[in-house]
Order: C-alpha cells, then sequence, then structure tokens
C-alpha cells in the first residue's frame, strides 16, 4: 500500500472536523457542507480499510485514489478558506459556496462510478484474509469466501484431505497478524529507533548516488517496523511526492508477477502478470519523478537482483535477514535494544505498561531481560509468555531459558520457530554447521581456528571452505564475525580472532539439536555450567550413545565425578569448565573415533590437567586445543606408548607450559603439521627437538612476550615448513641464520616484534617466500640486498619507515602495502 492511501485517510479526517465547523459558524455555506460531510462519510471508511490492509493496489487504481486525495486537498484548502472568510463578505461566500457544490458533485461521481465496485471488492477481500500482502492471491471475495469456508472443515475433520495448501496459508496469515505488534514499537523504542531512522532516511532521500540500499539485521530485530515507519515519515513522503511502493517478497515470490508491479508503478501504467516486457530494458527514467520502491522479507539474492531496477528517480530500499554486500550500495544494520528501552519493551508486554509495577520481582525481571539481549521479537514474546504468571513460573521460565530451552508452547512456536525459518532454507553444510554453535558457552567468544578445526574434521571441507561457510553464516545475520584486517586473510592466524552469537540464536540452535530422544541425538549438550553432568544422561548411559558432538561445561571434576559412558560415534568433544584443577573424562578411552577434543578453561587462573594420558588411547584424533591450563606433560616417556599417527595439530593459548615441549617426542606426534602456542608468557625458547618434526607446516608462536629464541637448526624443516608466524613476540631480537634454509617457506610474519634488529642477510635464499609481513617492526629500517632476488616474493606489509627500503628493489609484481595502523580493545571486555 502507498503512503497515497494514508495521506488520503488524514485529508479526509480532517476535512470532516473543518466541514462542521462551517456548519456552526457559516450558514451561506451550511447546506453545501452538510452535503459533503454527507459524502466524505461515505467515502471514510472505504479509506480507512485500505489504510491498514496491508494491500498493494494495481497502479491504475492507484492512478484513481491519487486522484481523490488531490480532490480531497482541494476541499481541505477550500473549507479552510470558507473558514478565514468573515461571514459580512456575501459576495465571497457564495462564490465559495458553489465551489463546495461542485467538489461535492465531483466526490459523490467517484462514489457511484465504476470504482466503487472495485474498492468494496477489495475491502471485502481484506477484511476475510490479510495474506495479500504476500503478493499471491488474486481471486474474486467470493471464491475466497468459499476457500476459507473449506478451510473450516478441513480443521474440523483434523485435517485430512484437501484444504492442506490453505492451512499453510492461515498460518502465514497468522505470521502476519503476528507481526502488526511492530506497529507499537515505534513509540516504545524510542531513541534507538530514531536513530536507525536518521540513518536509514539520510541513504534514501540525501545520498542521490545511492540506488540501491538496505536495512538488515537478525530475524525479530525490528526491520519491517523501521521500513515502515520511515515511508510514513513525512519528509520521505515529500520527497517522493506519495510514490511509495512497499512489497513482501517472502521466500516463494512470483517474480514475474513482482516485476510487472514495479514496472508498473514506475511508468504509472496498469499492467499484469507478463505485460512487463514492453518496459522492461527501455526506461531510463521514472516518469512521474522520483520513486520508492520498498522490498520487505528479501530471502534470496537471485530473486533480489531480478527485482531491481536501474532507473533514474528510482530508489530501492531491500529489507532483509542477510547483507546482500554486493549488491546494496549502502546498508544499515539494525541495532538491538539496550538498557530502559529493552526492558520498556519486555514490561509493556508482560505487565502492559513500561515500567517494572510495585511488587514485582525486579532481578527476576532484569534476569529474564537479559536473556532476551535486546531481540525485540525475544522481548515481546517472552513477556507475553509471562503476563499474569505467578512468580514460580517466572522462576522456571530463567531456569529454562539458561538451558536454551522453550519456556512454554506459545514461546516456541512464535520465537524459535519463528527464527527457525532463517536456518530451515541453508544448504545441509552450512545449516549443521550452524547447530555446532550450540556447543559454545554463552557469553563466550568463540575462537574461529576451534570452529574451523572442528568443522574441518567432522563436516569434510577444508579450510577454505570452512571459512567461507563462516561468512555465508555472518551474511545471513546468524553469527557475528569480528572485523579485523587478517580475517580471510590466506596465511593469517586466528588465535586472537573471534566469532559470537546472539543468545536466542544459541539457543534455537540447542533447541534443533534437542530433539528426539537423547541416545540417538548427533549432539548432546550442556548448555551452562553445572556441578555435574545432566541427570538425564546418567539416566540413559546404559545404553549407547550415538550424538557426533559431545559438550560438557562444568565446574571442577575429579575422577570419582565421571560416570561411564559409551560413546562410539563420538568425533568431537568440547569440555568448558572453571576450575583451578580438572581431571579429564576416563570415558575418554572408549571414543575411539575422537578427531578432536577441545578443552577451555574459562576460569580466573590457570587450572592444573590431569589425566592427559588418557589421550594416548586417542589413535584417531587430529586436532588438540588446550586453553587456559598447567600442562604437566603432552606425551608419555613409556616407549611402549601408542604414538598418535593421526594428530595434526596442537593449540596451546593462554598454557603453562612447564617445559612441556620438550618431551614432545617426534615418534610419539609423527604427523604433526601445525603447533601453535599463543599467549604463553612462560615460553622462553623453542626447543631444538622441535625442528626433528619432518612434517611441519606451520608454526605459529604469537603473542608470547618473553619468547627470545628459536633453534638454531630450524632450517632442518626446510623440506616441510611453509608458513612461520612470530606475531608479537616483543623479545624476539633476531632470526637464526638457519631460517634463510627454508626454502619452502610462503609466509614470514614477525609484526609487531618491536625488537626485531634485522632480517636475515641471507634471506634471498628463501626462494618459495610469497609474503613477508613486518608491521611495527621499528628497529628494522633497512632491507637486506639478497631480497631482491626473491622471485615468488608478491607481498610485503610494513610500516611507511621501511617501505621506501622494499620499494627501492622496483621489483615486478612486488606489492608494497604500507600498513594503516590498527587498535582493538575487545580485550578490555574479556
Amino acid at each position: 500500500m502507498t503512503v497515497t492511501d494514508l495521506f488520503a485517510g488524514e485529508i479526509a479526517t480532517e476535512l470532516l472536523k473543518v466541514l462542521f465547523s462551517i456548519s456552526r459558524r457559516a450558514c451561506l455555506c451550511k447546506s453545501t457542507a452538510d452535503a459533503l460531510i454527507t459524502s466524505t462519510n461515505q467515502l471514510l471508511p472505504i479509506i480507512q480499510e485500505i489504510k491498514y490492509s496491508g494491500v498493494e493496489l494495481p497502479a491504475a487504481r492507484q492512478f484513481q485514489l491519487d486522484g481523490l486525495s488531490e480532490t480531497l486537498r482541494g476541499g481541505l484548502e477550500l473549507s479552510r478558506k470558507a473558514l478565514a472568510c468573515s461571514r459580512w463578505n456575501v459576495y465571497k461566500m457564495l462564490q465559495l459556496a458553489r465551489r463546495m457544490e461542485r467538489l461535492e458533485k465531483r466526490i459523490s461521481a467517484f462514489l457511484h462510478g465504476p470504482l466503487q465496485a472495485h474498492v468494496l471488492a477489495d475491502v471485502h477481500h481484506l477484511r476475510f484474509d490479510s495474506v495479500e500482502r504476500f503478493d499471491r492471491l488474486d481471486c474474486s471475495a467470493r471464491q475466497l469466501e468459499q476457500r476459507l469456508e473449506s478451510l473450516k472443515i478441513g480443521v474440523g475433520d483434523g485435517g485430512g484431505g484437501g484444504g492442506g495448501g490453505w492451512m499453510e496459508e492461515a498460518v502465514k496469515r497468522v505470521d502476519a497478524e503476528e507481526q502488526r505488534w511492530e506497529g507499537n514499537l515505534v513509540t516504545v523504542l524510542g531513541v534507538g529507533m530514531a536513530e536507525g531512522k536518521k540513518r536509514v532516511k539520510e541513504m534514501v532521500i540525501e545520498r542521490d548516488e545511492l540506488g540501491i540500499v538496505g536495512i538488515c539485521g537478525i530475524g525479530g530485530s525490528g526491520k519491517t517496523t523501521l521500513a515502515t515507519d520511515l515511508c510514513r515519515d513525512d519528509e520521505v513522503r515529500c520527497h517522493f511526492k506519495n510514490r511509495i511502493l512497499f512489497l513482501t517478497i517472502s521466500q516463494s515470490p512470483d517474480v514475474e508477477q513482482l516485476r510487472a508491479k514495479i514496472l508498473g508503478f514506475i511508468a504509472e501504467s496498469d499492467h499484469g502478470s507478463g505485460s512487463f516486457g514492453c518496459y522492461d530494458g527501455f526506461i531510463k527514467e521514472a516518469p512521474g519523478g522520483r520513486v520508492l520502491i520498498v522490498l520487505d522479507d528479501v530471502w534470496s539474492l537471485s530473486v533480489l537482483e531480478q527485482l531491481i531496477f536501474r532507473i533514474d528517480g528510482c530508489k530501492t530500499l531491500v529489507v532483509s535477514r542477510f547483507k546482500f554486500s554486493t549488491v546494496l550500495g549502502a546498508s544499515y544494520e539494525v541495532e538491538l535494544l539496550k538498557g530502559d528501552e529493552a526492558v520498556s519493551l519486555f514490561c509493556q508486554s508482560a505487565f502492559e505498561r513500561s515500567f517494572i509495577p510495585p511488587g514485582s520481582d525486579a532481578n527476576l525481571v532484569n534476569q529474564i531481560v537479559n536473556k532476551c539481549k535486546g531481540l525485540p521479537l525475544a522481548l515481546k514474546v517472552i513477556g507475553s509468555a509471562l503476563r499474569g504468571q505467578p512468580e514460580m513460573y517466572w522462576a522456571s521460565a530463567k531456569k529454562r531459558l539458561s538451558r536454551g530451552e522453550p519456556i512454554c508452547e506459545s514461546h516456541e512456536n512464535k520465537l524459535l520457530d519463528r527464527m527457525a525459518i532463517s536456518v530451515q532454507f541453508l544448504p545441509k553444510k552450512v545449516r549443521e554447521c550452524f547447530l555446532d554453535l550450540g556447543s559454545f558457552p554463552e557469553d563466550k567468544k568463540i575462537p574461529l581456528d576451534v570452529l574451523i578445526n572442528m568443522w574441518v574434521e567432522i563436516h569434510d571441507v577444508d579450510e577454505e571452505e570452512a571459512f567461507a561457510i563462516l561468512v555465508e553464516l555472518a551474511d545471513k545475520n546468524l553469527l557475528t564475525l569480528v572485523k579485523d584486517a587478517r580475517a580471510g586473510d590466506l596465511y593469517s592466524s586466528y588465535h586472537d580472532i573471534s566469532v559470537s552469537q546472539h543468545d536466542v540464536l544459541r539457543d534455537l540452535a540447542i533447541h534443533m539439536t534437542n530433539r528426539g530422544e537423547i541416545n540417538e541425538r548427533k549432539q548432546m549438550i550442556m548448555p551452562r555450567r553445572e556441578m555435574e553432568l545432566p541427570r538425564e544422561w546418567e539416566r540413559n548411559a546404559d545404553n549407547p550413545f550415538c550424538a557426533q558432538i559431545i559438550s560438557i561445561h562444568t565446574g571442577e571434576m575429579n575422577e570419582m565425578d565421571w560416570f561411564a559412558m559409551n560413546l562410539p560415534k563420538a568425533e568431537v568433544l568440547i569440555i568448558n569448565f572453571s576450575a583451578t584443577t580438572y581431571f579429564l573424562p576416563p570415558f575418554i578411552h572408549n571414543m575411539s573415533r575422537l578427531r578432536a577434543l577441545i578443552v577451555i578453561n574459562h576460569g580466573s587462573q590457570n587450572a592444573t590437567l590431569r589425566n592427559l594420558s588418557v589421550l594416548s588411547t586417542c589413535s584417531n584424533l587430529r586436532s588438540l586445543w588446550l586453553e587456559k591450563v598447567t600442562i604437566t606433560t603432552l606425551a608419555s616417556s613409556n616407549p611402549e606408548t601408542t604414538p598418535l599417527t593421526n594428530l595434526r595439530k596442537i593449540s596451546l593459548v593462554l598454557c603453562n607450559i612447564n617445559n612441556t615441549l620438550d618431551s614432545i617426542l617426534p615418534s610419539t606426534f609423527p604427523s604433526l603439521s601445525e603447533l601453535a602456542i599463543d599467549h604463553c608468557d612462560d615460553l622462553i625458547h623453542l626447543p631444538s627437538i622441535t625442528s626433528q618434526f619432518h612434517s611441519l607446516k606451520s608454526l605459529s608462536i604469537t603473542n608470547c612476550h618473553n619468547f627470545r629464541q628459536l633453534p638454531t637448526n630450524l632450517g632442518d624443516l626446510k623440506r616441510s615448513l611453509h608458513i612461520l608466524r612470530l606475531y608479537a613476540c616483543p623479545s624476539l631480537r633476531m632470526l637464526p641464520r638457519s631460517t634463510c634454509q627454508l626454502s619452502r617457506l610462503k609466509y614470514l610474519d614477525v609484526s609487531q616484534c618491536v625488537n626485531l634488529r634485522s632480517l636475515p642477510e641471507g634471506i634471498g635464499k628463501m626462494a618459495g617466500l610469497e609474503k613477508i609481513d613486518m608491521r611495527e617492526c621499528s628497529e628494522v629500517f633497512c632491507v637486506p640486498d639478497s631480497a631482491a632476488s626473491m622471485e615468488s616474493l608478491r607481498c610485503v606489509i610494513c610500516d611507511e619507515e621501511v617501505s621506501w627500503s622494499w620499494k627501492g628493489f622496483e621489483k615486478i609484481g612486488l606489492h608494497v602495502q604500507v600498513a594503516e595502523k590498527h587498535f582493538n580493545l575487545d580485550w578490555l571486555h574479556e
């Protein structure tokens, strides 16, 4: 529905007020005013129904309503003149009376003409089926009545036989009714909505160079509310002269019909489906001036590309859960509610007032509000579900929300199932990766490396495809990927890059994975920290569990706190805990398929990790991640210990190593290809035995502030090592000479090694080196002359002071990138 309809309704209402006033004050115009009042009273209900129907009319009918608006606008101006005219100016009053008579005849002719039948038919149609806004139905009111009647019979018969399609449409209609609450959000949301509207309005009416702009955000964040409020804005309406077309696209649109509707609207003509070809490709400029096309609820990039017309004067606003960065010139991501705004919206639904009423448990209310994390839909649905319930029910709801469970059927249907729409249409592998996100604790950032390692092991993808899946989930607002210049770089390390997810989306992932019997589930998840394992797990421990991913989140666990579990299909074990000592679960030795083990301590101090020897039985283990623990040993000195022949990657983050690396034997980890050590302050040197891992392809030592020395025989890795990262190691002063023997090295990162004095003189021998990152190496002022012979070198990232030394080589194909200063303060929130 265009803004013209809204405008017409407002004019008619104001016209009535003025005419009643004239009837009382101007006796010469009284009879005409009374006639006009009668005519307008006949017209006003029709306009009001159109105003609130949400239906888009064909361009021809819309043109007729535009004409009516002009007529009413003229009548309003005429009435004001009559009101202002002195009652003694009889001549002028008579002129006004004649003009008002002509106006009354025009309105009467309009009402009794052909348009009356069309408008009444459409209003009758709207009263029975609001899903016309999906632009799928184009039938008469008589046919619609018959089909709705058959729907009632189908429900009475248990839903069998015909009418199944109508049941689906009825569900959509209920969903459409549910979205009407968003109209009240504008006044409740206050500052946040006003700021968002200001930014979108700037894109729409002030930046003419942007033909296509967007509003994006997580499902239920108020995108459609913002777009609707924007279309009602007087400044926007004036800018586009009320030529605004609002279309809901949905998931299975009739693209040809929508294209015809858009082109017909732009060309100010009414063309049916399939007739847009006469305009398509020929319209270079909107004939009637500027137009705004609003495409709401867009799901597919291919559909969006077909509905965009790059015509002068035509602005397109795309509203979607997806970002569509390749199409949009600019977009606004809807911000979630904070503080008082979130409380106000929740209270509006729970208590029908904008504040916590006296006598209520304010602490409990705030805890539940915090669980919603500012998502308007969650605040509204959960608030409505708790309205009028006793305090014990609220306490139960808080616990269920903490476990990622729905608090009632309404919460499940209206929030979780509605959010699930975003997931259901994902490709299977991407959907499975989304569900894996529920395995990590709430309110904690997930290290990028952990996710990618896990997906590589259980979904049969490589690192590049895993990262592409991550980007796809981020583009669909199903997770948030931290913005970092290194994210996505071919050789970057992701230890200090993370992703986060809204709690409602995490609850959705848990909700979707917890369906069915526990022994048959693909994931077994403890959604929050408990003092012991779930009782449900213990009750069902007599039978094998089929889960592929096991996620445990506990406090301190001793050997006797575990019970036996048979997990023959488990491939990933994620252990999150908060304690000073932790005993690894004994049942690990029965997990014959275990491929990835992730152990993360969230306590304030490093925890002593016990029972590490159980790992020696994990013959299929490929990836090991240990974070914030004190490691007593990584390998047994017992010569009879079975080598972990499949272990490819070891990641030690925030660990107390205690010279443990000296005990790592190449015979125990014969296939080790990646060793990553991050934020380990007690690491001072790398033992010489490291150079005996002849399968090692990647060596990363990052953020280790006391690390001083690489092994002098590092060059022994010349046949295997491809990546050497020494990022943010301020105590490192030099690289060993043998570094130059690494002929297969492709990437060298010494960035933020602020005390590194120089690059090795023989660096030119590193024939395979493709990229060097040496930003913020303040002591390195010159580049060795031998660097000119590195034919494979294509990129050097450095500070401006050093860039001139590299540019002096004038190598063909070498790009010298001057690094921008990057300051990341995310660590302040940890």
